[in-house]
């Protein structure tokens, strides 16, 4: 049970020797005080039967708004631990004091703020953009975790959908933002768990087909005869180390330097999750980088080893980084739109594509699936699972030649 007791707080004495009375709560050892709005000097106060003295100023009407107070406080405090298993003294002050609504857009907004601070260029400009959306729909300076309750989370979702014209997996993106912000704030008791509309709402989206490439379309894509040297000629080396190299992003393919190379082995620090991976590469994907260590005969440990990315720039602003990776993926990808044409490929492939062709290809070859989802690093096994049913859907398909 919690105890609720009143005292005097005597490290805050005014000129006239006056403390204030303050509720003191104790649950689970700790302590929280509610100010009672009434300052008392020592000589006027009875610590035993904890009110004001008889010649204290109107000390009936004090004595009976102090019991009022103190009465208040320890029916909020039963009330709450009669409804909660476990309860704080924190909320039962918040409970007490009547705690004001919490803004849901500064909540957002400091955690933007937190994802341009860790260097999170990409997630901060897509959550800001998405923050716009809110924004330009509430029309309101302000909006707080009370204003997003279920009714205006359907009609921000019909929103999304019919007024903005945002197909279905996007939708599902924006929201995920703002049911991450709602878990956030339950988790630091900033709202209650059931202030959350989204654990009565049913997120959806819809599965999208990955595009990958079969062994002849890579090769095809390996025999093209390319200008020496060339943009698109790098584009296409670098995209076929991928469907070799454990489909390393191309955000992680840009900044290879000498030094994560050791004649076998790449390790290097993924772009997007941070993780260490070491991946032991293929002859196929030594060859290419046995091309690029050729052409570099004064080459350096700091120095890239796929010509994109400019040796002689520091590329430790986070912003400078991104910029430089945008650019050079969508360089990529419309590369590879003429490099396929070339190769008489009639799938519209990005370089992303690269890495469901090497699992697909990796799972087809026996790798068991806990290899290839580590190599990929991806964070759940549940991802990679995705490609197994690819590979069992073609294997399903094999079949038919029996019909």
């Amino acid at each position: 049970m919690a105890s609720v007791t009143l005292m005097l707080k005597e490290n805050k004495v005014n000129e006239k020797g006056e403390m204030p009375l303050y509720i003191r709560i104790i649950k689970g050892r700790k302590a929280k005080f509610v100010s009672v709005g009434v300052k008392v000097h020592p000589d006027f106060w009875n610590k035993e039967k904890l009110r004001v003295k008889g010649q204290f100023p109107n000390s009936a009407r004090v004595n009976a708004y102090i019991a009022k107070k103190v009465s208040e406080a320890e029916d909020i405090a039963l009330t709450l631990e009669t409804k909660e298993k476990s309860v704080s003294s924190k909320k039962i002050k918040e409970a007490i004091m009547g705690k004001a609504p919490t803004s849901f857009i500064r909540f957002g907004e400091q955690y933007i703020a937190e994802l341009k601070a860790k260097g999170k260029v990409g997630t901060h400009n897509r959550v800001k953009a998405i923050f716009s959306k809110l924004k330009t729909f509430t029309k309101a300076e302000d909006f707080t975790f009370e204003d997003f309750d279920l009714p205006f989370l359907k009609k921000f979702d019909c929103y999304l959908r019919e007024d903005l014209n945002n197909c279905q997996n996007t939708i599902h993106a924006n929201l995920k933002v703002f049911r991450k912000l709602f878990n956030s704030a339950v988790m630091e008791e900033i709202i209650e768990p059931n202030s959350n509309p989204f654990t009565k709402f049913k997120m959806s989206c819809e599965k999208t087909q990955r595009q990958y490439l079969t062994e002849d379309e890579i090769t095809a894509i390996e025999n093209l005869a390319l200008t020496e040297n060339s943009v698109m000629e790098h584009h296409r080396n670098i995209y076929v180390f991928a469907c070799y190299a454990g489909g390393i992003r191309i955000s992680d393919i840009l900044q290879l330097r000498w030094k994560n190379f050791d004649g076998s082995h790449i390790r290097f620090y993924t772009q997007k999750t941070g993780e260490v991976i070491p991946v032991k590469l293929p002859a196929k994907a030594i060859q290419i980088i046995e091309k690029y260590s050729g052409s570099q005969p004064d080459k350096k440990q700091e120095d890239f080893i796929f010509p994109f990315l400019k040796n002689n720039l520091d590329y430790s602003d986070p912003q400078l980084l991104f910029n430089a990776i945008s650019s050079n993926t969508a360089f990529a990808n419309k590369n590879l739109k003429a490099i396929t044409k070339k190769a008489s490929i009639e799938k519209h492939i990005s370089f992303h594509s690269s890495r469901h062709t090497w699992a697909t290809r990796a799972l087809r070859k026996g790798m068991r699936i806990e290899h290839v989802s580590k190599l990929m690093g991806h964070a759940n096994i549940k991802i990679t699972q995705i490609y197994a049913k690819i590979v069992s859907s073609d294997l399903d398909n094999a079949m038919n030649v029996f019909n």
